[in-house]
């Protein structure tokens, strides 16, 4: 089924597309909302370019696919916009969120269901990529006793992990740090298709396994997630967004623009509690 109302140009034949035709700054309206939610659903991560948001038509972008989500531990970026997530780095930047490979927030008993990032900023000079990986591609490339092996496995996810950097004294007063336990293979909700869910940012364990053999065998799938041909790669602009669906995909973000400065905001959409149909 074609588009109508946008126009879609894919980057890799898996995962990603470009969207045009679109203002975010205004309303969707029905037909349009379809089409971006099929496209998101055809793509696992979309990109839209040269958009003016303003905080209050992010959110409202967002919430047209679902209720918006609160960050269990990030400081507070927009004290009065509990929902918005700043992503910032500068010169004292240490190190900066989404170094490794991650679906946001899979600590969470019902983690998200997608995240939107607004770029307002980047570096002058390139830099500062995101890579997005296809989760259903990821399982479906195991061999078949590696999945008939993973099938009935669960996994914990802790945001300890994730975030060890955060000192609980210097940030909020309510900062939680959940940890949660999911299959290893989901089915996406929308799509009925089997996706990969383990990450190197969040996982810590298989209780299933002895704990050499939980190294070895998350080891192994982290690996595997890391296969380029899993891949597309955004390239970001300033006023561009990225709209990606945290059942299906996994995004590492690079941080090879040091000192310069990467200044947005992120929106993130409640989910629904992982579960697996063989």
């Amino acid at each position: 089924m074609g588009y109508q109302s946008i126009e879609v140009r894919k980057l890799t034949p898996t995962i990603g597309a470009e969207i045009s035709g679109v203002d975010l700054s205004k309303p969707l309206g029905n037909q349009q909302f379809d089409e971006v939610h099929r496209a998101l659903m055809d793509n696992l991560v979309i990109f839209f370019r040269d958009q003016k948001m303003n905080i209050e038509s992010h959110k409202a972008f967002g919430q047209r696919f679902g209720r918006l989500h609160v960050h269990p531990n990030a400081p507070i970026g927009v004290p009065e916009h509990r929902e918005i997530l700043v992503i910032k780095a500068d010169e004292n930047s240490k190190r900066v969120a989404g170094e490794e490979w991650h679906s946001d927030v899979s600590c969470d008993a019902e983690p998200p269901m997608g995240s939107i990032l607004y770029l307002t900023e980047v570096p002058p000079d390139g830099g500062g990529a995101t890579l997005f990986a296809n989760m259903y591609r990821a399982y479906e490339t195991l061999s078949a006793p590696v999945r008939k092996m993973l099938d009935g496995l669960t996994a914990i996810h802790d945001s300890a992990k994730a975030h060890s950097f955060r000192n609980k004294a210097n940030d909020r007063a309510d900062m939680a740090f959940p940890a949660s336990e999911h299959p290893i293979v989901r089915t996406h909700p929308e799509t009925g298709r089997q996706a990969l869910y383990v990450s190197r940012g969040f996982t810590v364990r298989i209780p299933q396994l002895k704990k050499h053999e939980s190294d070895a065998v998350l080891e192994m799938l982290y690996r595997h997630i890391e296969t380029p041909e899993l891949q597309c790669r955004f390239d970001w602009r300033a006023n561009s967004v990225a709209f990606w669906d945290n059942r299906c995909t996994q995004h590492h973000a690079l941080f090879d623009y040091f000192p310069n400065r990467r200044y947005g905001h992120r929106v993130t959409i409640c989910g629904d509690k992982p579960f697996h149909r063989a």
